[in-house]
């Protein structure tokens, strides 16, 4: 089949700017986009949130799906000139605020029959062409929401090809077997090469087992989650399918992300002249009531507030030091204790520590821009994004030796300044940070050296259409093994 003639449904839980709690809206929007340039026939479906409904003028009524957990409706509309599916039934568009959780942090007591009712609508519009007029040769689906989607889909013959992409090992959607039945999902998938796990039934490991081919979003992370370290229990399944789980690094819109042109930027800037950038950190430092030095080190963090992202060795770090001789502006939410710890700093070190609570997009483009360093820690990182914003804007990526970030930043040692773009630390710990930042320190001051780092991340290639390229392959791939795995189920009918 010739790469550019495949008919994709991709199934996802959030997309931007529609719906978002991560960067798993983001490649969720990017991509479809890269993929549609590449001339594939793409349709989006997607849970038809209260807030998403909200936002849409134009929706047009296509069909009702009776479904074992219910009846829905499917509705469609266009985002990017892309067929956006929208699957509508009270438990989504009934319910305002976050797709996953209430407002005091707790996941919806309902989200195992939510997404499972999601994963049956995806199931029948894939297999079923009379109310689509139209018949996906694979389904793309994205972490535990749609995990099922795969498993349902084995029931089936013939059957699309499937792709299962792991965001985060870590978010499984796992539910007690009891809740698994009285959901009313299928027995036949309840065993120890399906969804059962540890006596509970798992939907990414449905996704896992079943699914065509299983990818994540960064090679370091493929080989990661194959260990008992990075494997959150199911290392043993994905050495076991090893041979069908790859890494696909993903990319960035390089046009939406580009600082010669951004309009939330007080100084546009270029690898050829740099100039606008220290114009940028002086706004930064104003706005965050920071004192404008333009020879300080300035550090920048934009983050979900978790200890997955190393947000609490920052702090101990900065508590652990003798005397500040840089600058930190944090931006993001999360645990209470993270935020009221920083909050802590800002009092104590109002000169050098500078903590908005909150998200804000145009402050998070002026922290790209205008820090030197993008501080980013993290425990385990299965892509990552803002080190890539980072390179971007000629700002230094200082992280972890984990996951995407391997895959992204080159350390510098003394003798790499041609390849280096940034600093990395081999552990998640306050000592092995504040070595990577003295690191940065000791570099700062030359800065010739510091301007070849700066120009080497501007001019890293990170385009989501050499992702796509790759996501190409992988689809061909998986339509290969769909077709034998039909083939040879057909025949096991014919000869029983």
């Amino acid at each position: 089949m010739n790469n550019n003639s495949h008919k994709v449904l991709f199934a996802c839980s959030e997309i931007a700017p529609l719906i978002k709690t991560g960067g798993l809206a983001d490649v969720c929007a990017s991509l479809p986009m890269a993929l549609r340039r590449a001339n594939t026939d793409i349709k989006i479906a997607l849970p038809g949130y209260k807030a998403v409904l909200e936002q849409i003028d134009d929706i047009n009524f296509i069909c009702m799906l009776d479904l074992p957990l219910g009846a829905v409706a499917i509705c469609q509309c266009s985002i990017d000139d892309t067929d956006l599916l929208l699957i509508c039934h009270p438990v989504f568009s009934n319910r305002a605020g976050n797709p996953y959780m209430s407002d005091d942090d707790r996941g919806w007591p309902d989200n195992p029959m939510r997404f499972a009712l999601f994963s049956q609508a995806v199931t029948e519009l894939s297999v079923n062409p009379v109310y689509l007029n139209w018949t996906p040769d694979l389904v793309h689906c994205h972490d535990w929401q749609t995990g099922l989607v795969p498993a349902l889909l084995a029931l089936h013959n013939p059957r699309p090809a499937t792709v299962f992409t792991i965001h985060n090992l870590a978010y499984q959607g796992n539910i007690m077997h009891n809740h698994y039945a009285e959901l009313g999902l299928p027995a036949a998938l309840f065993h120890a090469n399906g969804v059962e796990f540890w006596g509970q039934a798992s939907y990414i490991k449905g996704g896992i087992a079943y699914a065509d081919r299983v990818n994540t979003v960064s090679p370091r992370y493929a080989e990661e989650i194959q260990t008992d370290a990075f494997g959150n229990g199911l290392d043993g399944l994905l050495r076991s399918r090893q041979a069908r789980v790859s890494g696909i690094l993903n990319g960035i819109d390089i046009d939406e992300w580009n600082p010669a042109t951004d309009t939330h930027l007080p100084a546009n800037y270029s690898t050829k002249d740099l100039s606008g950038k220290q114009k940028n950190k002086a706004e930064l430092q104003k706005r965050m009531g920071l004192p404008i030095s333009p020879n300080t080190l300035l550090f920048g963090v934009i983050s979900r507030l978790a200890e997955q992202k190393g947000i609490d060795v920052i702090v101990d770090a900065i508590e652990n030091s003798d005397t500040l001789n840089y600058q930190l502006v944090v931006l993001g939410s999360g645990e209470t204790d993270l935020q009221n710890r920083l909050n802590t700093l800002q009092q104590e070190h109002p000169e050098h520590v500078a903590v908005s609570i909150g998200f804000d997009e145009s402050l998070s483009r002026l922290i790209e821009a205008g820090s030197d360093v993008f501080m980013m820690p993290s425990r385990y990182e299965p892509c990552g994004l803002n080190q890539l914003y980072s390179l971007r804007y000629g700002t230094l990526p200082l992280v972890t030796r984990v996951g995407g970030l391997v895959d992204t930043v080159t350390d510098y040692n003394n003798n790499n300044q041609d390849e280096a773009n940034g600093f990395m630390i081999d552990e998640t710990s306050p000592e092995a940070l504040t070595d990577g930042i003295n690191r940065a320190l000791a570099l700062y001051a030359d800065k010739k050296t510091w301007k070849k780092l700066q120009q080497n991340g501007m001019a890293s290639q990170f385009s989501w259409d050499i992702s796509a390229s790759l996501y190409l392959q992988l689809y061909n791939a998986a339509i290969g093994d769909a077709a034998l795995a039909n083939e040879q189920i057909r025949h096991a009918k014919l000869s029983s």
